[in-house]
């Protein structure tokens, strides 16, 4: 392993990201056994202290195992263990509302694309019948959140990428739940359900096009309007 003696600020976090680095070039693999304590001390240069911070550290992300009386092992990471960090904190922290909109545009823009150029018939299928549940809500002056949720989880899906997944699932739900209240002063415009349907529609059929740059522009097109909405409204926390 190639480990740099450490000589400046903050010594325990440069020694996780080099071990971080190592992980994540597959020079340390699921199993592999890290060096002892002391070897560790005299490879890196520092003190103990330091060593035992870092590796409480890398425990407490998971990363590693530390088994009694027999050393210190570099774990299996489970997607799931560093999921779960994000949703705690997005169902704890305040004013995140603009910030939750800001991230979605950066994975979501991104997804409309990979979900046009990889989406088979079953998850184009799956994004058409959220659309006819969005309609049945409109028909109904119902709100449509869940419909909402359905159909940019279904995109998500689309990309077949796992951790893409899986992010969009902890932030879309989140928008689900804070954004609910905020859908009924929106749809004081009488225009906005038949607009945001048609916006749905338009991205449904780029996709099902396989127009990966059409699907791309839509979505961002999307999400821009929707965002500057809730602010006209003040419904997103000025920062």
């Amino acid at each position: 392993m190639n480990l740099k003696p450490i000589r400046t600020k903050k010594i325990y976090e440069q020694i996780v990201e080099q071990i971080g680095i190592l992980v994540a070039d597959g020079k340390l693999k699921p199993g592999d056994r890290l060096p002892s304590e002391r070897e560790l001390v005299e490879r890196f240069q520092v003190s103990r202290a330091s060593i035992r911070e870092a590796i409480s550290a890398l425990e407490l992300m998971g990363l590693i195992e530390v088994r009694a009386g027999e050393g210190t092992y570099i774990r299996q990471v489970n997607i799931d263990a560093v999921i779960a960090p994000l949703a705690w904190m997005l169902f704890i922290e305040k004013d995140t509302d603009l910030e939750l909109y800001e991230v979605r545009k950066i994975l979501e823009v991104e997804a409309a694309g990979m979900a046009a150029e990889r989406g088979d018939e079953d998850e184009i299928r799956d994004l058409y019948e959220a659309l006819e549940v969005m309609r049945m809500d409109l028909d109904i002056d119902r709100l449509g959140e869940e419909a909402d949720h359905h159909f940019h989880f279904a995109i998500a899906r689309a990309t077949h990428n796992k951790i893409l997944i899986r992010l969009m699932n902890t932030i879309s739900d989140t928008m689900r739940k804070t954004l609910k209240s905020s859908r009924s002063k929106l749809y004081e415009d009488k225009s906005t359900p038949e607009r945001l349907y048609q916006e749905h529609f338009s991205i449904y059929e780029a996709i099902k096009e396989h127009n990966m740059k059409k699907a791309e522009q839509l979505m961002l097109g999307h999400l821009v309007g929707v965002e500057n909405q809730l602010a006209k409204y003040s419904l997103l926390n000025d920062k």
